[in-house]
């Protein structure tokens, strides 16, 4: 697959559309009222977690 490159405000556009994806993902998380996530992998049982880092980098 070729790679897309964008400038200027299309670049900034996207890149805050990644940014606000991944930012919903973690702000369930977060605080003393944090809800837990769960996590399907293809392989193996679902994790539950309330880790901000392991959302992120799943």
């Amino acid at each position: 697959m070729a790679k897309l490159i964008e400038f200027d405000d299309e670049a900034r556009r996207a890149l805050e559309r990644g940014m606000n994806t991944l930012a919903d993902a973690v702000r369930v998380t977060l605080g003393p009222k944090g809800r837990n996530v769960v996590l399907e992998k293809q392989w193996g049982a679902p994790t539950i977690t309330n880790d901000g880092v392991s959302i992120a980098k799943e």
